[in-house]
């Protein structure tokens, strides 16, 4: 069986604007998941020199 992919958004709270588009393509429990996604949070937040609080995910609903 085929694994659905997930895809997330990367959100800076303070504009709103979308700011980074992740697919997760394998399959993880949910805390591996969330550290995966808190570890590219970290990048997104430094590559644009925000502060880390500034930057949140979700999931994009298909």
């Amino acid at each position: 069986m085929k694994v659905a992919e997930k895809h997330f958004k990367f959100i800076n709270s303070k504009t709103g604007y979308v700011i980074y588009y992740y697919t997760l393509k394998e399959h993880l429990d949910d805390a591996d998941t969330k550290a995966m996604l808190e570890k590219i949070k970290a990048d997104v937040a430094s590559k644009n020199s925000l502060f880390l609080d500034t930057i949140y995910w979700e999931e994009e609903k298909a």
